[in-house]
Order: structure tokens, then sequence, then C-alpha cells
């Protein structure tokens, strides 16, 4: 880490880690090459319990490595902001890499003090795995790839943050009570942003501030990775049933599964009941659907001149959307069964870490930060 400016905003990078001894080394090094005053500066990796020697390399870093405190990455998160102090809480993952100017480009958007958010692309620095380049350039985007500076008072679906690159002003982050700890799987990051925006605080998408990340790059860790974002999904819509992302979940968890339960439901009845037109109804629908998602990617496929691709990416879209919603239903399932109670129990520490709701105009009133 440089020594820079001497008016530079303080910031408490926060890093949630498990078993990560395959990228770790990468991420630390990278932030240790981060172009910031080291005295405005510090490190805090919150560990969750790993068993692989992650501690190990972390504790060969001037950092500082704390336990995590409850059940899951939101947790880890808020044992992270207990222990920091900065004036900016900023968050990246252990399979992650930074660049150099990253926390110089967050405290840029942030010392406007009525921004109280930045976020940006996350992109994959694989590129010899074509999953790793699929999700990159996947119509169906699961990590936000900003082209185009934006800022707003409302969270979009088609701009949305990440949890592995995404900064928070302390005292903004501080009136949603910081992150929900019985949001666990996916959708985990979006809840406290859509929070603030909601009440009006100014939240950013900047291009410049970018992270590199090491996507899956095995068929299996995808469609798990897609499994649980579904469960994250049910999560949200169980627990935050008037968020804007909870009503987008419920909607495309209701769409998917009717469309899919009437595929099998014609393909089935055809077969019980020897009508064939039945079961060419529903081998129809699927290939008219496998059409349409074709569509999407005929520009890819012409300007790299892929087959491949007109051909893969579609049917990827396809399994990671059938574990999407499969996630979705079974953590419904469980939680309505009550078998989910245990996990992610929500444990209020408001003496600790956890903050009362108020409104926006006393958070901004004296034209002071927020």
């Amino acid at each position: 880490m440089e020594n820079s400016r001497s008016d530079d905003l303080s910031i408490s990078v926060i890093v949630p880690v498990k078993n990560s001894t395959r990228t770790i080394r990468d991420l630390l090094d990278s932030l240790m090459e981060m172009d910031y005053d080291e005295d405005m500066l510090e490190i805090i990796v919150v560990d969750g319990h790993s068993n692989d020697g992650t501690r190990k390399i972390v504790e060969e870093y001037p950092v500082l490595l704390m336990d995590e405190e409850g059940f899951g990455v939101n947790a880890a998160r808020n044992t992270g902001i207990k222990w920091s102090s900065g004036e900016i809480i900023a968050f990246t993952d252990g399979d992650c890499v930074v660049p150099p100017d990253w926390a110089r480009n967050i405290a840029k958007n942030l010392r406007d003090p009525n921004v109280s958010f930045v976020g940006g692309p996350v992109r994959g620095y694989d590129k010899e795995s074509i999953l790793s380049v699929y999700m990159d350039e996947t119509f169906f985007q699961v990590k936000p790839s900003s082209r185009w500076r934006s800022e707003a008072t409302d969270l979009s679906l088609h701009q949305f943050p990440a949890g592995c690159n995404m900064a928070f002003r302390r005292h903004a982050l501080e009136k949603v009570n910081f992150f929900d700890e019985r949001i666990a799987f996916g959708f985990d990051d979006l809840d406290p942003v859509e929070k603030l925006a909601s009440r009006g605080f100014r939240i950013i998408m900047d291009p410049d501030v970018t992270v590199l990340h090491q996507h899956r790059t095995s068929l299996p860790e995808v469609l798990r990775q897609h499994f649980n974002y579904g469960r994250g999904g049910a999560l949200l819509a169980i627990h935050k049933r008037t968020s804007k992302l909870a009503s987008w979940f419920t909607a495309y968890l209701f769409t998917s599964t009717f469309a899919l339960s009437l595929i099998a439901a014609l393909i089935c009845s055809g077969l019980l009941l020897g009508y064939g037109l039945l079961v060419h109804l529903g081998i129809g629908l699927l290939l008219l659907g496998f059409l349409l998602l074709t569509t999407l990617y005929v520009e890819i496929a012409l300007s790299e001149r892929s087959l491949r691709k007109l051909i893969l990416y579609p049917a990827l879209d396809f399994v990671r959307g059938l574990c999407f919603t499969s996630g979705g239903l079974t953590q419904l399932f469980r939680e309505l069964a009550g078998a989910g109670a245990g996990h992610g129990t929500f444990k209020a520490r408001s003496s600790e870490i956890m903050a009362e709701d108020v409104p926006v105009a006393e958070a901004v009133q004296g034209g002071g930060p927020v």
C-alpha cells in the first residue's frame, strides 16, 4: 500500500472468507498494492471457520483477522463492521482481485456527502474457461457489468451491485441496520442497497470501480451456485415481502414454476395416456423457449464466429434457470415446513451493531455526511 494524499477518506475493507486457500493470496497481494494512504486504510478479513489453511495465509499479511460471529456471509459482514473504524466501509471477496485504483475510485465517488453507496462491474479473470467467459457474456447476468456511470435513488434490476464490489458510507449503512442475517445464499448483498435507495439515499454504479472475480469453472459448481441463489431469493421473499427484489423473485418463481409444470404435465400426460399430440406440444413449447433464448446470442455468435456459443449459451441459461427455480422452491418448502428455522436465524445485536432506523431527513440534517 502506498502513501498518497492526506485528505483521503478513511476506508475499512472487509473480506468475508471461508476455505479460500486457492485464491486468497492473490486478493491480499492486490490489496497490498492499492494506491491509497495506508494510514487511512484498514483491511479486515472475517473467517467463517475455515479448515483448509486460509487463516495461515491471512496471518502472513498486515491485516486484522477476525472470526465470523453467527452464520453466513451477512454475519461475517456485520462482524467486520463491528471491528471497523473507517468512514467508508468497502467489501470484496476472497476469490477476487482488486486493481490499484479501487479504493481511490470508491473514495472519489463518496467525497460527495450526499452519496451513500457505490458499486461497479465484476468481471471474470479466467479467460481460458468457457464457463467463466459465459458468465461475463450471458444475457442473464448475476454480476454487474456497468458500462456507464449511473446515479439514482432507486435500485434497478438492470444495474444492480454485487457483494464483492460495493462500498457504503458508514453513517448511511447504520440507518438501515446493516446486513440482515436472515438472508443467506443469495440476494444477501442487495437488501441494504435497496433500503438506502427506497429512503432517498443516492447510490452510484461506476464502471471505474471494478474488480476481477474467479467465476465458477465447472458446471456442477455453477449449478450449485444458482441453486443457492434461488434459496436466497426465497428467504428474501419470506422476510422482505414489501421489497421490490422480493416481488421480482416471487413473480419469477411463479412464472417459471408454472411454465415448467405445464411442459412436464403435457409430456407426462401424453406418455401415460398415449396421446402423442400432448407430448409433441410439450416438446414444442420447450423448443420454442430454447429458440427464444438463442436469439439473444445471435450477435455474439456472429461477431465471434462461434456456433458453439449460439447453442451452448442458451442451454446453460436454461439449466441455470432450472436450478434457480428448484432452489427457490426447495427453500420455500423448507421454510413453510419450519425446517429452515435453524438456517441464518437473525439475532438482534443492538448493543453491538444494530441501530434503529431514522428518517432520511434526520440523517442529512445540517448538511453533514450521511
